[in-house]
């Protein structure tokens, strides 16, 4: 259950009332409201801060040789740093995640906490955890953590991903640049799709609006149900849904 947004179209729609004398007004339509389904959802999904030590030969190391996870700076910072003292530094990153159990249980990118030294949940209440990984799988790019609140948590619902069609409307739920809460809206622009990520390829196209810090968050269909989860982008992707 994974999800691969690709960029964010916006169409607006708009609505002409013209006004004749002795006339009434043309009959307005509305894009698709989703206000109450937000409000439902937001609780459920999570902020997730991770810190972990490395040397700067890790730091700038590619996290895949894919074209999913694309840096235009990535070869100026190993020539830079070439040659200098490997001095430990601190790396700290944001992702999303979504609690799925009242016992504290959240599910979120493998690579949004992979090795990690130290990992911090932020709830939507301001309340903050110390997380800890329970269960990971790297080719799925999954991993299962808990935190310990001590109390009743609203829990995301599950959906079939495999029932979801193209033209669908989902939403993207998550902490792009860790402005929390964000919520976007598009369309399911593909199913199937094959990046070459692993031997599990088979990804959820979305032109929904997703940014660094949305990995790990849900991909949610209009009835509230998760389908996916946000898991990479396309750099430069150009406006492809």
């Amino acid at each position: 259950m994974r999800s691969i947004p690709i960029s964010f179209v916006t169409a607006v729609l708009a609505v002409c009332v013209s006004f004749f004398p002795g006339g009434s007004a043309v009959a307005k339509t509305a894009p698709p409201d989703f206000v109450e389904l937000a409000k439902k959802l937001k609780p459920s999904v999570v902020n997730i801060s991770t810190a972990k030590v490395v040397n700067p030969q890790q730091r700038f190391r590619r996290p895949q040789q894919s074209p999913f996870w694309a840096d235009p700076f990535q070869d100026f910072f190993e020539r830079f740093f070439e040659g200098m003292p490997s001095q430990p530094r601190t790396q700290r990153s944001l992702g999303s995640g979504f609690i799925i159990s009242n016992e504290g249980y959240i599910l979120t990118n493998n690579h949004v906490v992979a090795n990690a030294d130290e990992i911090k949940v932020r709830l939507s209440d301001g309340r903050e955890f110390k997380g800890q990984v329970k269960g990971s799988d790297e080719k799925l790019d999954l991993a299962l953590i808990k935190i310990d609140a001590r109390d009743h948590l609203p829990v995301a619902t599950l959906g079939d991903s495999d029932a979801i069609e193209v033209g669908e409307w989902v939403l993207a739920i998550g902490n792009p640049f860790g402005l929390a809460e964000t919520v976007t809206a598009g369309i399911v622009s593909a199913k199937g799709r094959v990046i070459g990520s692993g031997p599990y390829d088979d990804f959820i196209q979305t032109d929904a609006s997703i940014n660094p810090g949305n990995s790990g968050g849900p991909l949610v269909n209009a009835r509230g149900e998760v389908v996916g989860i946000n898991t990479a982008i396309v750099a430069g992707g150009q406006g492809i849904g």
